[in-house]
This record gives C-alpha cells, sequence and structure tokens, in this order.
C-alpha cells in the first residue's frame, strides 16, 4: 500500500531573517516565472511575479514591464524560469471511489479479457485472506470483446469465494457464481426498475448486473471502516495534487464519505479543496440539513448541492435515449425517474437552495431534464447554476431549450473531454452515425450560453487535466486517431479549455470568489510544469509533467522529492 502523503513543505528559502518588528507579516514572492492565469475578462493573464500573503490569499500580480518588489515581503520562491498556472480544478470525480481504487484490484489497464482474468487470478492469490475479492475498471470495448463477461468465465479463475468487479463507467458489475448465489440472483430474479440482469440464451444471469440490479448484490459485500476511508481518501488526495489538481467536485458523496472529509479537515491533512454534491436527497439532507454548509477550513470544504442520477452510460446501455439503440433495437436505455418524478426532487432540493446536478447522458436523458429545468426555472428564480452531469448526446431540437435555461438561471454544461477519445468508437456503435453530431458537443454547449466546466469522472478514467486539455483542442486519442479530430466542430479554444479546468470550474461551484485563478483576494493554489498548455501540441499537453503543487500557499507535491512527498508540515490553516 502506498503511503500517506506528506505534509506542507515549508514555503521557500529565507531571503533575510526578520527583525523583530517585522514579525506581524510573512508576504511571499514568487518571482522569475512565466505566469498565466484567466483574467477577470475571461481572456488569459500573463505575468512574472506574484505576491501572497501568511493565510495564502494572493495580494498582487506583476506584469511585464512593472517594477518587481524588492521589499516588503519575508519569503522568496524563485520560479526558475517555468511556466506557472492556477491549480487545475477536475470539476467531475468521484473522491472515495478514486481512493478505493487505489486499494482494490484495477483492471483498467487491460487489453484483453485473458489479460484480465489472469489479473484476477493473481490477485487472489496474493489475498487467499479476503472474503470478497474487489475491484473494478473493466471494460469489454477495450478487450474488443463485443460481449459482456460472464459468471463462468470469472469461475474459471475464482470459484471459492464471491468476485464483484466494478466497470470502468461505475454503471454495471461483473459477478462471479459465488456472487450471484450469494446474492439470491436466478433465472427467476426480476430486476428492478432501471436495471438489467444481463442473462444468456436460456435466461439465467450471465453474471453482469447493470445500473439499479447491482444493489442485490451490493448489498452483501462487507463495508469498508473508517481506517479504510481514511487510507483511501489520502490515496486519492495524492493522486488529485500529483497531477495539479488542487480542487475537485465530489460527485454523489455519502455521510461516510462527508465524515472522512471532515476528519481530514480536523486533522489537518485536508488539502485538495473539495465541492461536494451529495449523493440523492436523503445522503444531502443528512449532511447538510437545512441547505448548503458554510465554507469549512479555509475554503477546503463545502457541500454545495446535490447529485441526481437520471439515466446510465452508453458503454453498458443504460443512457436513455429516444430511439433505440443502434447495435441492440430492443432498448432504449435505463431511466431512472420519469420528468414529473426528476421535477419533484429537483424542486425538493432547490426550495433548500441546494445547487442541482444530474447526471444525464442519452439524448431523452438530456431532453428530460432540460424540460425539467426550465419549468423549474419558472418558480426558483436567480442565480441557480444548475448543472448537467456528461451530457454526452443532446438532439438538435433541444439546444434551443439549454438555451432559455441558462439565460434564466444558469445552465453548466459538466463535460469530460477524455470521455470522448475513449468513447469515441463504442459511441459510434451504440448511436449509429444519424446522432453523433450531439455527441460530446462542447462548442455546442458553450454557443448555447452554458458554462463549460471541465473534468475525468475519475476513477471511470484518470484525473489527469492534461489528457483532457488535449483532447478537448483537438478531438483526437493519444494515437493521434482520428486524423482532423473527431466531430471537429465540437473542439474549443486553448483558452476555452484553460477557463474550463480552473475559473470556470471554481464557477460552476460557485466559488469564483475563492480560488480557481490567481488574482488579488483569491487562493493561492498554483502549479509549476514542465508544458506550455497554449503552445504546444496536443500530444506534448499529455506528456505534461506537473513539477510542484501548491495549496493556500503551501506545497503538497513536489515531484523532485521521493514519491512527491514534501518535509514538513505547515500550520492549521486560518479559518
Amino acid at each position: 500500500m502506498m503511503a500517506r502523503p506528506a505534509l506542507f513543505a515549508a514555503l521557500a528559502v529565507l531571503v533575510t531573517a526578520p527583525a523583530a518588528s517585522e514579525t506581524a507579516w510573512a508576504d511571499t514572492l514568487v518571482d522569475n516565472v512565466q505566469g498565466q492565469t484567466i483574467g477577470a475578462d475571461g481572456h488569459v493573464e500573463r505575468f512574472k511575479a506574484m505576491v501572497f500573503d501568511d493565510a495564502g490569499v494572493v495580494k498582487s500580480l506583476i506584469h511585464e514591464g512593472e517594477k518587481t518588489p524588492k521589499k516588503g515581503f519575508q519569503y522568496r520562491i524563485d520560479g526558475k524560469g517555468r511556466i506557472m498556472l492556477p491549480g487545475m480544478i477536475d470539476a467531475h470525480v468521484h473522491v472515495m471511489g478514486t481512493g478505493f481504487a487505489a486499494l482494490t484490484l484495477d483492471l483498467s489497464d487491460t487489453k484483453s479479457l485473458s489479460e484480465a482474468l489472469a489479473k484476477i487470478a493473481d490477485y487472489a492469490k496474493a489475498h487467499p485472506d479476503r472474503p470478497w475479492l474487489l475491484g473494478g475498471g473493466w471494460n469489454q470495448e477495450r478487450w474488443n470483446l463485443g460481449r459482456f463477461p460472464t459468471a463462468a468465465e470469472l469461475d474459471a479463475v475464482v470459484a471459492d469465494r464471491p468476485v464483484w468487479l466494478e466497470r470502468a463507467d461505475g454503471h454495471a458489475n461483473w459477478a462471479n457464481s459465488a456472487a450471484l448465489k450469494a446474492g439470491a440472483v436466478t433465472a427467476a430474479t426480476q430486476a428492478p426498475a432501471g436495471g438489467e440482469i444481463i442473462r444468456l440464451a436460456d435466461g439465467t444471469p450471465a453474471g453482469v448486473l447493470v445500473d439499479n440490479a447491482r444493489p442485490l448484490i451490493e448489498k452483501l459485500v462487507p463495508p469498508p471502516t473508517a481506517r479504510d476511508y481514511d487510507t483511501a481518501f489520502a490515496l486519492a488526495q495524492q493522486d488529485f495534487y500529483r497531477r495539479g489538481l488542487t480542487a475537485v467536485a465530489d460527485m454523489g458523496a455519502t455521510m461516510e464519505d462527508w465524515q472522512t472529509f471532515r476528519r481530514a479537515g480536523d486533522a489537518n491533512t485536508l488539502y485538495v479543496r473539495i465541492m461536494v454534491y451529495g449523493a440523492g436527497i436523503d445522503n444531502t439532507i443528512r449532511i447538510g440539513g437545512p441547505g448548503p454548509t458554510p465554507w469549512l477550513y479555509a475554503d477546503r470544504l463545502r457541500l454545495n448541492g446535490i447529485k441526481l442520477l437520471l439515466d446510465g452510460a452508453l458503454g453498458s446501455r443504460g443512457a436513455w435515449l429516444k430511439a433505440p439503440y443502434h447495435d441492440r433495437p430492443e432498448t432504449r436505455g435505463l431511466p431512472n425517474f420519469t420528468q414529473t418524478q426528476l421535477g419533484n426532487l429537483m424542486s425538493r432540493a432547490a426550495m433548500d437552495n441546494y445547487q442541482i446536478a444530474v447526471h444525464a447522458i442519452g439524448d431523452e436523458a438530456n431532453a428530460v431534464l432540460l424540460g425539467a429545468m426550465e419549468d423549474l426555472s419558472q418558480t426558483y428564480k436567480g442565480d441557480r447554476r444548475w448543472r448537467i452531469e456528461h451530457a454526452q448526446v443532446i438532439d438538435a431540437p433541444d439546444w434551443p431549450v439549454a438555451a432559455r435555461v441558462a439565460k434564466s438561471v444558469g445552465l453548466i454544461a459538466s463535460m469530460q473531454p477524455i470521455h470522448q477519445t475513449s468513447d469515441r468508437l463504442m459511441a459510434e456503435a451504440r448511436l449509429g452515425p444519424e446522432r453523433l453530431a450531439g455527441a460530446y458537443a462542447w462548442a455546442t454547449a458553450k454557443a448555447n450560453g452554458a458554462s463549460l466546466a471541465f473534468g475525468s469522472d475519475t476513477p471511470v478514467e484518470r484525473a489527469d487535466p492534461w489528457a483532457g486539455f488535449a483532447a478537448a483542442i483537438s478531438r483526437i486519442d493519444e494515437n493521434g486517431q482520428p486524423a482532423g479530430g473527431w466531430q471537429p466542430q465540437e473542439r474549443v479554444t486553448r483558452e476555452t479549455a484553460l477557463a474550463a479546468y480552473t475559473a470556470d470550474a471554481a464557477y460552476a461551484g460557485f466559488a469564483e470568489k475563492r480560488f480557481g485563478r490567481l488574482a488579488p483576494g483569491l487562493r493561492a493554489d498554483f502549479i509549476f510544469v514542465d508544458t506550455d498548455p497554449m503552445t504546444a501540441t496536443p500530444s506534448a499537453i499529455r506528456q505534461t509533467k506537473v513539477l510542484e503543487t501548491w495549496v493556500g500557499g503551501g506545497k503538497v507535491w513536489d515531484a523532485a522529492t521521493p514519491e512527491g512527498g514534501t518535509q514538513s508540515a505547515a500550520p492549521a490553516p486560518k479559518r
């Protein structure tokens, strides 16, 4: 297991020992940098130095042609001519899912069923004491399997105990026969509404359960302990800041997740900023009660709102489509709510001023959601910034509705550029050619007034903003395919991509007055990188190395030290 991440490093080398009369202030100058941030006007602002105070708040930026101060600060950081950017923000993550993925069997790197089975067998041998074998990350599309894997295939490598493995998209699980038996899932078992039990020709369960069918077995999995949660959180956090992420939006938190974040905050080991969205009404109200919480731990934690799940995913054919799937015409997907049910849940959240975030992937799901948003905007007015999570397929007639919602209450298109390159071939098979124009339509969403907030959906994909940035500006994958980009009209500019990973991602979480840009009065969250995303090729951007990550004026990641760890603790953050 990876060690818990080290604490904050000391700020920098002391330039001059302060006199006793000077200890009331402790400003820090960061100079000799190629600084870039999104300015107040929404465009890239360049600077050569920055000053922040002892509370980790930016005091000033120094631009070309302006004099860098020679005094008035106590510490100096030499940027060594490196590229300095605001800390990246991932607008859609599953914090604890990312951490637990690091603690369990990870199949995300497997390229074939046989490779996955070999890895499962090795894992089982290495962990003979575990009553259940848990993990995830598998994707039959990456294996070129043409079907879901089966329980019988799992039984061939592990038959003595239950195996329960989550698909990469988080919307299906693969079980062996022992797990099916534990859950009493048989040919006679009916799938609950919004779920599906994949079956063999004779009607017996094949081994994969989709969406709302998963709890038939999930409820039997031994729950993790509080120590498990704490360890998983530490691993997730370390993964975030080594990739340059200083803030994330956690989509679908439970009370156990929230308590984990609070324990880390109380112990002063919470570094990444987390904008939390509770999993459904019950979890959200349990956490926040009458409404969103205040910002806690020097702007490191807040419950913003609620996450609702309207449909499933394209890969498991759970996304709710207007017309049948191109490669499986007997189904249109698996909706979880009608528009009336969805509207009732959204209304319950909106009356307590919770921000609403709804997972919608299929074109029917997005149409239903936009319709509900427009209806509710007549009652709940003002700056609501309602969020569509994923917004993967939107039909042309629904864009005017999106524009009206954006104008009336604000609309956030929380999208994951890396999904487009990962899903391209699968999306073509699922949707057919006629629906592709509305798929992963970032530029069209922006043109219709939505604010773009980019992320990764980790652990579905790696929490890598650089791969996402490259995909956003090119619509090509890591192999340079397809030439010219897939649906290239949906590319966005570099400036738009940088904003969507920084300033606009903060705006999407009502945090734009606290962090997301480097500007006076905002938190000093910044990174040093070896690649300029404003000029480098997409392939070079994908290879970006994060050299250092700083949160609130404290260093949390240094690539030059073992495992990126830092050497000394910072004082507790001012609250």
